[in-house]
């Protein structure tokens, strides 16, 4: 791995990072109504012109965009996102306080699924044809079929109303109650990691399946090597890629995609200012947050693409 190409993929995130907050800045301000008027409005009665006009001035909303946009960039450039419109607070304090709880859900339900799916694609490419390699593709079709959504009522009713041995919903601070901090995280954990798993599976099966049939391996039995040594060095190492490409394009994709699972176990993440900023127009809060989101997808590109070049050394050396 050189370090030309390095600098050169860090580069790329920062703009491609350049790029998302310029598109979220210009969709926010294309979107009729005015913010002013839906943060003075109450009853659906109109408010006061002149209201509006002074909270518009106070706002910075009677600027051009182009000079908004210039004082987007630099607040940015500070690592200031401005305050919340609606309740005047900071938007970084905001994000500070949930995201860790957001990466908390995703690294929790991203382990389980890793612990489970790939080991049951190999299982299920060294024994292809099997009853267990029929069974887990009959499994990993229905848990794809089944939204996120329903999975998780399914387990807060089997296990919190029926059986009653789980929480259904809530958080507690780690550093406050670590055993019911972890009860509360285990249901929306396994709700996010059942896609996963399911698609970390199939690609480690198709993967290995991929791998076996290489002259490399069948060279390399020839030879006489163990077939624990086959299948770790020769199999396993070039089945990576694209289970890691894919890992990295679904932990990226569930960054957006909890807000159904925190909404379902009332685990109090980014979506619920998220979905609260986009009702009442709160401009720096949705672009904060998005932008925030963003930033971790493109990081996490970047780590699949460190790892790419640790599996095949010949990537980094382009």
């Amino acid at each position: 791995m050189t370090g030309v190409w390095l600098a050169h993929r860090i580069l790329v995130a920062f703009f491609l990072a350049w790029i998302v907050a310029t598109i979220v800045f210009l969709a926010l301000h294309m979107v009729p109504g005015d913010p002013a008027e839906l943060l003075l409005s109450t009853g659906g009665v109109s408010p006061d012109p002149a209201a509006v006009a002074e909270l518009r001035e106070k706002l910075g909303l009677d600027q051009p965009v182009l000079l908004q946009y210039g004082g987007f960039l630099a607040g940015l450039m500070r690592g200031d996102f401005g305050n919340s419109l609606v309740d005047d607070y900071p938007v970084l304090h905001e994000i500070g306080l949930r995201l860790p709880r957001t990466l908390e859900l995703i690294l929790a339900g991203t382990l389980l699924a890793i612990a489970i799916g790939m080991p049951a694609g190999v299982y299920a490419a060294l024994h292809r044809g099997g009853r267990f390699d029929r069974a887990a593709s009959w499994i990993t079709a229905l848990l794809l079929a089944i939204p996120v959504f329903v999975v998780g009522t399914l387990l807060v009713l089997l296990f919190a109303q029926t059986l009653k041995i789980m929480p259904a919903g809530g958080f507690v601070p780690l550093t406050q109650d670590p055993a019911q901090h972890f009860k509360l995280l285990a249901l929306p954990a396994v709700a996010i990691a059942k896609g996963l798993a399911a698609v970390l599976f199939r690609m480690t099966r198709a993967a290995m399946l991929d791998a076996l049939a290489n002259d490399y391996v069948r060279t390399a039995r020839a030879k006489g090597l163990a077939p624990t040594r086959v299948l770790v060095v020769h199999v396993l190492r070039n089945a990576l890629n694209p289970v890691v490409t894919v890992l990295g394009l679904q932990m990226g994709a569930l960054l957006g995609g909890t807000v159904l699972v925190e909404y379902v176990f009332n685990w109090p993440g980014l979506s619920t200012p998220l979905l609260r900023a986009v009702e009442a127009r709160d401009y720096p809060m949705v672009v904060g947050i998005v932008l925030t989101i963003s930033v971790l997808f493109l990081l996490i590109n970047l780590v699949v693409e460190l790892l790419h070049a640790a599996l095949d050394p010949r990537i980094g050396a382009r």
